[in-house]
């Protein structure tokens, strides 16, 4: 996200865009699964996320 977008306020719009962000991570073939490290200066906390792949079930989009 860079600051001409839109900020994010609710948990719905930050998956959705979370799942944008790996899908097109994903079809660039960039490997998405495993640990990341986000680092964001003094001013924000640091994350660390975790991406691990799915069984798909019957009701995937």
């Amino acid at each position: 996200m860079t600051s001409e977008e839109t900020s994010l306020t609710s948990k719905e719009e930050l998956n959705a865009e979370l799942k944008a962000l790996l899908r097109r991570a994903y079809e660039g073939g960039i490997d998405v699964e495993g640990g990341f490290e986000c680092r964001n200066g003094v001013e924000h906390p640091d994350w660390d996320v975790i991406v691990t792949e799915v069984k798909k079930n019957e009701q995937s989009e």
